[in-house]
């Protein structure tokens, strides 16, 4: 009996779903086994492809395989999903995998290291952080606003908010401006934990030389550069500029047909971390030329002279990923471009 080319396997927390196949497609065997025995079962097995969807855990599960000598594929759930035949279960979702995993055009994730992993949940709690304290002060002027206290969105303007709780003679109720101490204070706590995160962030990329870098990229401060480094795979994977700017969702949604090329706005499909802060830090820096004056002859004054600013920050976030990828691949620092006379 042959033996097993590819194990496909499905996860979850406790429960799992292998589907073993031979090189020639057909089954070897389907099996279901506990988190306890699975990587003694897989040691057992013959080294082979063993392919998973890159969802919860996915990362720390081919760690651990990759340990016993097998190679790992994870793909994304969304192109595995065409390869489930009829009825949704684990047994067919275990063989779609394997399925979608022997195809020679499948796109594959990169295993994350624990580094990179510990990296990206830094920035997420940071980003948890920034949410719930912009639902805490929202929440305060909602509540503040039925007592004929009115300030503007954002966090600037939340002393008006604090003055109007801490005076005394503010015309407020006691027990409004009891809870509204406690809303005050949550949000004094998040911007402690905030800055705090914030500060870990700088300190570990200014300490990166990758993260160095990215930084030296107009738009691109080091929250961004860490984002980068902690969600993106390795950019050498990309065989071109674009090909990483429409990873992240910065291209043009094409609905092509019959040779006539049609595009329409930014897909959105990729890494919206990422996309979300290249196109907040080319925003800055619309801004800025906006202000001060963008080089006479350059790339941005002729965007600007044409375009909205908001398709402008979006084209020049395009264009900073498509940089990204060119500094990265080739190990190289941003160097500012002549303008054109």
């Amino acid at each position: 009996m042959e033996q097993v080319h590819m194990i496909g396997i499905d996860l979850a927390k406790q429960s799992f779903q292998l589907h073993g196949a031979r090189a020639d497609g057909s089954i070897a065997f389907r099996k279901k086994i506990g988190r306890t025995r699975m990587l003694g079962f897989l040691a057992s097995q013959p080294r082979c492809l063993v392919a998973m969807e890159a969802c919860a855990s996915a990362h720390y599960w081919g760690r651990q395989i990759s340990k016993l000598g097998h190679e790992v594929k994870l793909m994304p759930p969304v192109y595995v999903k065409p390869f489930v035949k009829r009825h949704k279960n684990d047994e067919a979702d275990a063989e779609a995998i394997c399925e979608a995993a022997s195809r020679p055009t499948m796109r594959f994730v990169a295993v994350k290291s624990e580094a990179q992993q510990a990296r990206g949940m830094l920035f997420r709690t940071r980003d948890l952080l920034v949410r719930q304290r912009t639902q805490t002060i929202n929440a305060l002027r909602g509540h503040l606003a039925e007592y004929g206290v009115i300030a503007p969105q954002g966090c600037a303007h939340l002393a008006r908010l604090s003055v109007a709780v801490r005076v005394p003679d503010s015309g407020l109720p006691e027990a409004v401006r009891e809870l509204g101490g406690v809303l005050l204070d949550q949000i004094a706590g998040l911007k402690a934990k905030i800055l705090e995160l914030e500060r870990q962030l700088r300190t570990s990329a200014r300490q990166d030389e990758e993260a160095r870098r990215l930084m030296s990229i107009p738009g691109i401060g080091p929250i961004t550069a860490s984002a980068i480094l902690a969600f993106a795979p390795p950019l050498e994977s990309f065989k071109c500029g674009r090909d990483f700017s429409a990873w992240l969702g910065l291209v043009p949604r094409q609905h092509s047909t019959g040779g006539k090329p049609r595009l329409g706005r930014m897909s959105k499909m990729g890494q919206r971390d990422i996309r979300r802060l290249l196109i907040t830090g080319a925003m800055s820096v619309v801004r800025c030329a906006v202000r001060r004056g963008a080089p006479p002859g350059s790339w941005l004054a002729r965007m600007l002279a044409r375009k909205p600013r908001m398709l402008v920050a979006v084209a020049l976030a395009n264009r900073t990923a498509r940089i990204v990828w060119a500094l990265m691949t080739n190990m190289e620092v941003y160097q500012e471009p002549v303008p054109v006379a």
